[in-house]
């Protein structure tokens, strides 16, 4: 797969890296290579974390319920 990436320069140094196709994911590096690779990871656990909401959701046994809250 392949996902488009937004590096920003950091006001401390690095980057700000976000993912727009995936809604909160974000990451940094103090280089460009390295925010990079962190985007990567963070992508990984980002679609790892879907998957186990979709484990939970097939499961008949189980009953997912959404709320919300006022913060």
């Amino acid at each position: 797969m392949k996902f488009n990436l937004i590096l920003e320069p950091a006001d401390e140094g690095g980057f700000n890296v976000s993912v727009p196709a995936l809604d909160g994911c974000f990451t940094q590096g103090d280089t460009e290579e390295e925010a990079i690779e962190n985007a990567k990871e963070a992508i990984h656990a980002y679609i790892e974390g879907l998957e186990k909401l979709n484990q939970i959701k097939s499961r008949p046994d189980v009953i997912l319920k959404e709320v919300e809250m006022a913060l």
